[in-house]
């Protein structure tokens, strides 16, 4: 198995390298070193319709979002709305409706004037200073007046969570009030975690901001494509951790257990440390949430977007103002408040919605920490990526170039269907959204150039191999050939193999009776049916030199049966003559005789000739004896004459020795046979005769020809006529009156060709 294995590896040695060059590119890809953005384009492509494909499309009843939309504004005013305002809706959502949790998408970065306060302490201490009783009543009314005073009062003691922005600003610009860390730098080992890092921030007013438990930022991660498809759990400033929105939210929900970092390596490596994890812990008990290596995960998406999108229950903000909700209707719920309206700027592209609110990605996440289920794109993705690359790659160079186009196609989609498939299954139940598009891209790549180098390299060579030996060769040897080019070729080499010489008898008397276009059409006729015969049988077409074909078996195909293929042959072409002179019989045409010869030995097989004119044929004394062989069927009243040695190898067939002969050229001797039939198709009487024929022949090379006399004419009684029994007929009559030769070894010798 490792021989097969190392012979098609060197077979197919360079096909593999071309397949295996999508491998290389990818490879370096994906580390960096080459850029491809067309991959990253696809990746996402990849990852949005899988997105969308596996979307629940379900309501999640647990969550709410109130939206300041164009009824709330229409109704209300333009937004900023006046903290009095606010502090009845935020009161509203608590005390009447009883909601759970509540989160602001929205920011108090200034403080409200709208009461006039501001303008009234101004005149206190100016134009009005000296009115009596002014003072005195401007303290009274301030608590009612200082609408920033009355939101941060409606927020205090609540389960509310404010939002803000992080920027990054090269000024570092600041505004506003941060909420506490939520990672301190303690639980840390010294080194910067791999977060999103920003320069500046746009938060709440410090009395809003200390009114709160918790505060979040509501950034996203927009990719180089425009789309937003994460959000980070948490972002670094100035080398402090802060937490998203939604982690404040449910934080809040959970009674703020206290965030801790879970490690990828068990020691700092490098300049920057790698969570796998944050881990939340309260009272013994812990909560893994995954994160990728920016500290972010990927959003989640239940469905499309908006009111009318079916993934989360929205209300209107005005409704909730006017007190239109009947009490208690948000009782133990997520609330995120938030505005779908364009001229407030918080509409996103997502892979689900160009117009994607972004209230509702954060509505997407606190979903996803409800259920327990995340999708992250985990820190060993890259080696995820190059292990199924390299196993993949690897498979496709070392076998496609041995399989044929068929099951090329095959392989290529099996490897396809299951890289998509692993793919699936690791998003579905393990949340982890690994790349695909890389490995798709070269799987394809690959195939498309082992088709590509099979057609015009290697197909190439094969279309060669079949024009040079397509004339001599039957197709189906061709076809074996083809797929194996390199193993075959027009140069001389000795080979053992069978030759065959067919001469047609009777041509010469044929010639002077018919027309030259009549003759040519029964010689053209004949010669088709033989050569069909002889191709059938896996036989090697050498040449035709007028009224003869000549043909050879074992090459260029090697064939172990390469002889009792060639008499196979012959016996069918025996037969074949008959059926033609039985349609000569009735068309009133000549019949037609055959003689062959067969000879297998070591023979010198190539492309040989002249620089004008080459032919594939064979040479040597093995082909000169089928020759001599061929010539002898006449004298001995038989159709096939074989040597010893073709006879040996092709022993399921029934054999009558003929005769020992030494031909013109060679001194020893050789016996020479004629094929019968197969063995299964010998009837007894026949089996009978060629037993009485071989004691003869054995009587008749001990020289008694008493003996032999009284045997042939016992064939002769009991058998057909035969001119090989009238042969030795005459030979033992000329030899009667001879005294035994002791040298004699029962040959006969034929001098001419």
């Amino acid at each position: 198995m490792r021989q097969r294995l190392l012979h098609l590896f060197r077979r197919h040695a360079r096909r593999t390298a071309v397949t295996l060059i999508p491998l290389a590119f990818a490879l370096l890809h994906i580390s960096g070193v080459l850029h491809l953005q067309v991959l990253e384009r696809l990746e996402n492509i990849i990852y949005d319709t899988r997105l969308r494909a596996t979307m629940p499309r379900t309501l999640d009843e647990r969550i709410v979002i109130i939206d300041i939309d164009e009824k709330s504004l229409d109704r209300v005013g333009h937004w900023p709305w006046g903290r009095d305002k606010l502090a009845a809706f935020t009161r509203e959502l608590f005390e009447r409706q009883q909601a759970s949790v509540v989160g602001f998408d929205v920011l108090f970065a200034e403080t409200d004037g709208s009461s006039g306060l501001a303008s009234l302490e101004r005149l206190a201490q100016g134009a009005l200073r000296a009115q009596p009783g002014f003072k005195e009543q401007l303290a009274r009314l301030t608590p009612t007046l200082d609408y920033d005073a009355r939101f941060a009062r409606a927020l205090q003691g609540r389960p509310a969570v404010l939002g803000y922005y992080f920027t990054s600003d090269r000024d570092g610009r600041t505004k506003g009030v941060l909420p506490a860390p939520a990672l301190p730098t303690e639980r840390l080992r010294g080194l910067p975690l791999r977060a999103t890092s920003w320069g500046g921030y746009g938060s709440n007013i410090a009395e809003l901001a200390q009114s709160v438990p918790a505060a979040g930022f509501f950034n996203s991660v927009t990719d180089d494509d425009g789309v937003v498809r994460s959000l980070p759990l948490l972002a670094e400033y100035q080398g402090i951790y802060y937490e998203s929105l939604a982690l404040a939210m449910f934080r809040t929900l959970l009674d703020l257990p206290e965030i801790y970092p879970s490690f990828v390596s068990t020691t700092p490596q490098g300049t920057h440390d790698t969570l796998h994890s944050i881990v939340l812990r309260q009272d013994g008990r812990e909560l893994t949430l995954p994160v990728d290596n920016k500290l972010a995960t990927l959003i989640p998406f239940r469905g499309a977007g908006d009111v009318n999108g079916g993934s989360f229950r929205y209300i209107s903000a005005s409704d909730v103002l006017d007190g239109k909700l009947p009490p208690h209707s948000l009782q133990g719920l997520l609330v995120l408040v938030g505005s779908t309206t364009p001229g407030l700027l918080d509409l996103r592209v997502t892979p689900v919605g160009r117009t994607y609110p972004g209230v509702e990605t954060h509505a997407n996440m606190l979903s996803a920490f409800l259920d327990g289920k995340s999708i992250v794109r985990p820190d060993y993705a890259v080696g995820f990526d190059a292990a199924q690359l390299l196993c993949a790659g690897v498979l496709l160079a070392l076998a496609l170039p041995a399989l044929s186009a068929t099951s090329a196609v095959l392989l290529s989609l099996g490897v396809v269907a299951a890289l998509a498939g692993m793919n699936l299954w690791l998003y579905l139940t393990q949340g982890l959204a690994m790349p695909l598009a890389t490995v798709i891209v070269m799987a394809v790549l690959a195939f498309a150039l082992n088709m590509v180098y099979g057609y015009f390299v290697e197909s190439r060579s094969k279309r060669e191999l079949a024009a040079l030996f397509g004339t001599y060769v039957p197709p189906e040897l061709v076809d074996e050939m083809v797929k194996q080019p390199e193993n075959y070729s027009m140069q001389a080499a000795n080979r053992e193999l069978t030759v065959m010489f067919c001469d047609m008898r009777g041509f010469t008397a044929m010639s002077e009776q018919m027309e030259p276009l009549q003759l040519q059409a029964l010689l053209n006729d004949v010669f088709s049916q033989l050569t069909h015969i002889i191709r059938s049988h896996r036989g090697t077409i050498d040449k035709y030199m007028g009224d003869c074909v000549m043909a050879f078996w074992g090459a260029p195909v090697p064939t172990e049966e390469h002889a009792q293929l060639a008499v196979q042959a012959a016996l069918d072409m025996e037969r074949a003559v008959e059926q033609i002179n039985r349609s000569h019989q009735e068309r009133k045409l000549p019949e037609i005789g055959i003689g062959i010869g067969l000879n297998t030995g070591t023979m010198c097989v190539g492309d040989m000739g002249s620089d004008i004119r080459r032919s594939y044929t064979v040479i040597g004394d093995a082909v000169n004896l089928g020759s001599r062989l061929e010539g002898l069927s006449k004298h001995y009243g038989v159709r096939t004459v074989v040597s010893e040695t073709t006879q040996a190898q092709a022993p399921q067939f029934t054999w009558q020795e003929l005769d020992r002969v030494r031909v013109k050229g060679k001194a020893q001797a050789v016996a020479i046979y004629s094929p019968l039939a197969e063995l299964n198709a010998i009837t007894p009487q026949k089996a009978e005769e060629i037993s009485i024929w071989q004691h003869f022949l054995e009587t008749y090379r001990a020289q008694d020809w008493a003996q032999c006399g009284k045997l042939l004419m016992n064939l002769k009684q009991t058998a057909a006529p035969s001119a090989l029994y009238d042969l030795y007929a005459t030979r033992v009559q000329a030899l009667q009156g001879q005294a035994s030769d002791p040298e004699w070894d029962g040959a006969t010798n034929f001098d001419t060709k």
